[in-house]
């Protein structure tokens, strides 16, 4: 049996970040292997449960109260593809952020993992309450993709 070994390069980007997870998700049978076709349903809003669509939209309203931009269209767009894994780099002043996803074919499995450096007051002000619900929200996000991904096949 192979013992699975998870480099990814995200935390390649940012080697001590201030704040990392991984999530991981089964592959299921018939759905693609390809980690951009994830990446493109993971952060799709028509995909996305409405909830974190509600979420995203006031994270949007509330941010510049911050004095945060609001995230552009295209943020969550692919920068670079190594091997199984597509990676996102969003730089802001507030924070670097880094999102691979990745899929172990052999393994049947998907892997979502996120790093964050924090820049100043604001990137920490910002995240602490991102950092409670991170998780969850990439855990809907993943099953989201799941089903569709599964539906389409």
């Amino acid at each position: 049996m192979r013992t699975p070994v998870y480099w990814s390069s995200a935390l390649e980007d940012i080697p001590a970040p201030d704040y990392a997870d991984m999530i991981f998700g089964v592959l299921p049978p018939g759905a693609p292997e390809d980690p951009i076709a994830w990446v493109k349903c993971v952060f799709s809003p028509g995909v996305v449960p409405r909830w974190i669509g509600v979420a995203m939209a006031a994270r949007q309203a509330l941010v510049p109260l911050l004095g945060i931009p609001r995230a552009p269209r295209g943020a969550f767009r692919v920068e670079r593809t190594e091997g199984e894994e597509a990676l996102i780099a969003v730089d802001d002043r507030h924070l670097d952020f880094r999102c691979a996803v990745a899929v172990d074919a052999e393994a049947r499995l998907v892997r979502v993992t996120t790093v964050v450096r924090l820049k100043g007051w604001r990137g920490r002000v910002y995240f602490a309450p991102v950092r409670l619900v991170h998780p969850v929200v990439v855990h809907a996000m993943l099953r989201a993709a799941q089903r569709r991904l599964v539906q389409a096949a």
